[in-house]
């Protein structure tokens, strides 16, 4: 499930950054926070969302074939809701269907998921909600 306002990305997963991100940052600033705190290659093909200090602007960066690629959306009225994470996070990976709830102003907390089978990744043990 992607968003209706964001572009079918084909990313290979999402990340979304936990702190306050100043949005006048554009490509080469949100690329240095995917470099320096996300410790990830933006060419990789993951997509990356930050979210402002007020909660009402996001951008989602990706490498798109030939080039960074920004997706950005002002709310008129509210706020989009991160998440639960630790203190010491600094990014958490969302999967889809959780991108699509926080751009369509759903509120995480009151939302469960029910048990799904998942084929577990490379690399990693136990499977993420």
């Amino acid at each position: 499930m992607m968003h209706a306002g964001l572009p079918a990305v084909a990313c290979s997963r999402v990340y979304l950054h936990c702190g306050p991100v100043d949005m006048r940052k554009s490509f080469d600033g949100l690329m240095a926070i995917v470099q320096n705190e996300f410790e990830r290659d933006v060419r990789a093909g993951d997509l990356f969302v930050f979210i402002n200090k007020r909660a009402d602007r996001l951008k989602a960066l990706w490498w798109d074939v030939d080039g960074l690629a920004i997706f950005m959306k002002r709310l008129e009225r509210g706020t989009f809701q991160r998440p639960p994470s630790k203190e010491s996070d600094r990014h958490l990976s969302i999967d889809r269907v959780q991108l699509g709830l926080l751009l369509s102003g759903i509120e995480l907390s009151s939302v469960r998921k029910r048990k799904r089978y998942q084929v577990e990744q490379q690399g990693s043990r136990g499977s993420s909600t």
